[in-house]
């Protein structure tokens, strides 16, 4: 649904804009995302559903990945840094709230 590889540019300048306090963002258990209407979709043919569909966090889906990562952060062995363990159990504790 998203346009392409090309458009995430528009998340890049999102994410400046939300550095510069130009931009607005909700807080999601998987971290900030944008709002609608802080993210440029000008030119975009998306309509309000998709877009919306697109910023959506379903908690069911997204504990489905996380169950992923432990194998991937595992094949760096004892490269992998504690803080990713960290972040990964974070995840996991802020979608176990949810129910």
């Amino acid at each position: 649904m998203w346009p392409g590889f090309g458009e995430n540019i528009r998340v890049l300048k999102w994410i400046v804009e939300r550095l510069e306090g130009r931009a607005e963002g909700v807080e999601t258990p998987i971290g900030i995302l944008p709002t609608a209407e802080a993210l440029d979709t000008e030119g975009l043919d998306l309509t309000r559903e998709q877009l919306a569909f697109l910023l959506e966090v379903d908690p069911e889906i997204w504990r489905q990945e996380a169950a992923l990562i432990p194998e991937h952060l595992r094949t760096f062995g004892t490269h992998t840094p504690e803080e990713l363990w960290d972040e990964y159990r974070a995840l996991t504790e802020r979608l176990d709230r949810l129910g």
